[in-house]
Order: structure tokens, then C-alpha cells, then sequence
């Protein structure tokens, strides 16, 4: 595939006078991870919504593997997969079950399904479970469960809706883990929503951080991050942060400083965390913050949310 897997120029979604998504632009190259970051109600489920023509866009186009979300709506449902935010399961069912169904409805030939079920099951590691009720799953193995269906039909695009949320941290990575290897050996694109900053750094070649139903960056995790310079001191107190903000900013070896007001905590980019370190500490202290905790490191995919949206992501 030469042209991208997945483009939209000024998708805009509005409901009533709410705007939920306000013109985003977006290119996801074939074979690639693509994540789009941001906080909870940042527009991201609303995003892929659009594209997997389940909402109609108020304004705006885009084309998945080629083919208008509009106009050519069946042909795109045709070569995509799609696993939801919230699991949709029927939990009465067996997993082997849900698979069959699904192979039904999009018209699987009985030995196809069988042929695809067996790789599936295996590929997710679900053997054990698979002649199971649905309902004695945990977390993790519904959201396999989930991953196998959407593979079911043997998409060129999978999109993902938070993928691993409500996952314990073991689960999670087993998540990562399939997310990779599905896109390394079998060459799928995928599209996934979250608001884990190490899930995006993990898996995504780009991302694009949405915020308020807008694209406030995107490109590729390391570029975005080398963009940021030097290192980062972190610190967290109490006290007035907006003055220490106000004293450091236009020092020489300061690029860029940020206070988030709501938990007290001050991110300043200099030219060497630690030899300017002392500095920044007494800084602080005479200008009237308390330091709880402080730290210097190289700057991350947190950092760059941080500098393009003004705030820091909470889970």
C-alpha cells in the first residue's frame, strides 16, 4: 500500500452547540503504529468513531485504505477491524462462540471461520479458555478475546479504543505485545486511543496529542521528544509556583518553564539538570515555594503534552 493507510483533512464533529472534534488533520502511514494521546473527552473516541464510519463528520473528509468514510462507507467497514472502548461481549456465550458469530455476520465461509479461529485463538493464546463462557474471563482475556474478533476478518487497519484500559500492568504489557507483533509480522496498521503516556512511547511510530477536540502536535515519538532540548527538573511544593515561573523565565540557561496551578508542580527545561540544579532550588526557596520533591531527567512524551497543551496528563 503507497498511499496512506488512514488520512482526514478538517474532520469536525459537532453535537448540538458542543464541539467534539474541531478540524483535525491526520495521516497514518501503511504499516505503521499511529496513537492518538490525550486526557479523557479530548475528542480521540469521537476521532475514531468517524473513521470507522460509525458517526457521520459534521465537516471534513477523510479516506481509510483509499475509500471515503461518506460516500464508500461499506467498502471501508470491508478492510477495517475495531475493538471498542468499553468490552462488548456476550458474556452467555463461549469465546469460540463470539468468533463464530461475528465470522457470520461478515459472511465467513464455515471453514474459513474454523480455519481463522484456530490462528486466532492461538495467536492470543486463548486455548485453554476459548470453549468457555465468556463470563468467567477475566479483564485481560476479554480484551483478547476482543483483539482476536477484530482480526477475525483479516483487516488492513485495526483500530483500537483504549486497548488496554481497566488492565493491570502484566495485562497490559501482554497487550503490547500481540499490538507489536501483529503490526511486525503480518505488516497491519493501527490506529489506537489512549491516555497511558508509556503505552504511546511503547508501541506508536507517531503520535498526535489531542486536546480540546484539536491536534495540538504530531510526529514521531523520538522527533517529538528530541524537539524538547535539554533536561527537565521537576519540581513539587507548595507555594506560589507562578513567581518561581516568573523568576526564571528569560534566564539564560532556562528554555522554557511551566507551573501546573492544580497540583503545585513546576517544569523547568534547562541547558544541564544537574549543574544548574542548586540554582534552581534556591531559586525556589526565595521565592516563597516549599519543595516537596524534586527530580532531573531527560525529557519524555509527558514533557512534550506538557509544552503543547499547557497541562499535565492525568489517567
Amino acid at each position: 500500500m503507497t498511499t496512506p493507510a488512514i488520512e482526514a483533512a478538517g474532520l469536525v464533529k459537532r453535537y448540538g452547540d458542543v464541539t467534539a472534534v474541531s478540524g483535525i488533520d491526520l495521516v497514518v502511514p501503511a504499516r505503521q503504529i499511529y496513537a492518538l494521546l490525550g486526557p479523557n473527552g479530548a475528542g480521540k473516541t469521537t476521532t475514531i468513531n468517524m473513521l470507522t464510519t460509525l458517526t457521520l463528520p459534521t465537516d471534513g473528509s477523510a479516506r481509510v485504505v483509499g475509500y471515503d468514510i461518506v460516500r464508500e462507507a461499506r467498502r471501508v467497514r470491508e478492510h477495517i477491524g475495531v475493538t471498542f472502548q468499553d468490552i462488548v461481549l456476550d458474556q452467555d456465550l463461549t469465546g469460540r462462540r463470539v468468533l463464530d458469530v461475528h465470522g457470520q455476520l461478515y459472511r465467513l465461509n464455515k471453514d474459513e471461520r474454523r480455519r481463522r479461529i484456530v490462528d486466532l485463538v492461538d495467536l492470543v493464546q486463548l486455548n485453554d479458555a476459548i470453549d468457555r463462557p465468556v463470563k468467567t474471563y477475566s479483564g485481560g482475556m476479554k480484551r483478547r478475546l476482543e483483539l482476536a474478533r477484530g482480526l477475525l476478518t483479516n483487516p488492513d487497519v485495526l483500530f483500537l479504543d483504549e486497548p488496554t484500559q481497566g488492565l493491570d500492568p502484566q495485562n497490559r504489557v501482554g497487550i503490547w505485545q500481540y499490538i507489536r507483533e501483529l503490526n511486525r509480522a503480518r505488516g497491519l496498521t493501527l490506529l489506537l486511543t489512549t491516555h497511558y503516556m508509556e503505552e504511546a512511547e511503547e508501541l506508536a511510530h507517531k503520535v498526535g496529542i489531542i486536546d480540546h477536540g484539536k491536534m495540538a502536535a504530531d510526529g514521531a515519538v523520538g522527533d517529538l521528544i528530541a524537539g524538547m532540548g535539554a533536561d527537565v527538573i521537576r519540581i513539587k511544593g507548595r507555594g506560589d509556583c507562578q513567581q518561581l515561573v516568573r523568576h526564571l523565565d528569560g534566564r539564560t540557561y532556562v528554555e522554557r518553564v511551566q507551573c501546573d496551578v492544580q497540583d503545585g508542580a513546576v517544569t523547568i527545561h534547562v541547558d544541564n539538570g544537574n549543574r544548574r540544579l542548586a540554582e534552581i532550588v534556591n531559586a525556589a526557596s526565595s521565592n516563597g515555594l516549599n519543595i516537596d520533591d524534586i527530580s532531573v531527567a531527560r525529557p519524555g512524551l509527558g514533557d512534550v503534552f506538557l509544552h503543547y497543551t499547557g497541562h499535565a496528563l492525568r489517567d
